[in-house]
């Protein structure tokens, strides 16, 4: 009687166990198609100034966007995830050194990548959140490419990437941003220059960089980041609208609510939001109050 359960239950595995390959079969193929995907996109050129002006102001995006996070304070890159369920997860090297970015790369390459999320051979580029810079108007997206190049070279030879299984999971079941390209409208115009004042709409414009987290509606949820906690609610119904102005920008300079809580930095990036302008938060403040 055992041998014979214990046949049955080896069967039954056995079963299970083949079902499971199937599946994930099924996924790495249809996230090898997604991945491999080419895109047609019309890249729109912009000048490019490299004057001292434009280039300090690339600065000032660089560090309230978040780009150091992935690419290093030096532009270098570096692997900011790697997981061997995961995967490995590379920020590239933005310099000219050896490993970075080559003699042949135009500023049609730079922007097709931060606009469109897309490569030199037309293929989505992995995690680089480019549906965040896409809406960047001109003037701030040639200050932050003007920016990039005029970094001296750091020679930073990195390890390709690579997507693990649960990697692949997640991304087929759209539960890791892993395809920009994929969440860009191509089609988008962006305007040439956004009125930069203490307002509300400015404050829209700036959120673009909350919503990689927030969502869309910036009404939080569960984690874009595996492992992590939910995200807040950061609108006017959420416990942030119980704020006032003073102490929102207290807390996304310092990382410590009106509670009391510390945050965490590496679950809410306030270590990047320090390197906001007053104006800049107080128009982001009167923007989330407003939803």
């Amino acid at each position: 009687m055992i041998r014979k359960i214990l046949r049955w239950s080896g069967i039954v595995l056995g079963i299970i166990a083949v079902l499971l390959l199937i599946a994930y079969g099924v996924i790495y193929g249809i996230t090898a198609q997604r991945i491999n995907k080419t895109y047609e996109v019309a890249v729109r050129s912009i000048d490019i100034p490299a004057d001292s002006a434009t280039i300090s102001h690339g600065a000032h995006l660089f560090a309230i966007k978040g780009c150091g996070d992935c690419h290093g304070a030096n532009l270098a890159g570096k692997v900011f995830l790697d997981d061997p369920m995961i995967g490995r997860l590379v920020g590239a090297n933005l310099t000219s050194g050896e490993g970075g970015v080559p003699d042949w790369f135009s500023d049609k390459d730079w922007l097709r990548a931060m606009r469109h999320g897309i490569d030199h051979e037309g293929k989505s580029l992995l995690l680089m959140p480019s549906y965040e810079y896409a809406r960047l108007d001109d003037k701030d997206m040639a200050a932050l490419i003007a920016f990039c190049k005029a970094q001296p070279p750091v020679n930073s030879a990195l390890p390709p990437a690579h997507i693990g299984p649960m990697g692949r999971i997640l991304t087929a079941f759209d539960q890791m941003p892993l395809l920009p390209a994929e969440k860009v409208d191509h089609g988008y115009q962006q305007p040439a220059q956004v009125v930069k004042e203490v307002t509300a709409e400015y404050g829209k414009y700036l959120a673009m960089s909350c919503t990689g987290c927030h969502y869309p509606d910036l009404k939080g949820g569960k984690s874009p980041i595996p492992g992590q906690p939910p995200v807040a609610n950061i609108t006017a119904s959420g416990h942030i609208g119980k704020w006032s102005v003073e102490e929102f920008v207290n807390t996304l300079r310092t990382g410590t609510t009106p509670e009391g809580k510390q945050l965490k930095n590496e679950e809410m990036p306030w270590k990047m939001t320090a390197a906001y302008t007053t104006d800049e938060l107080k128009a982001l403040y009167l923007y989330l109050k407003s939803i």
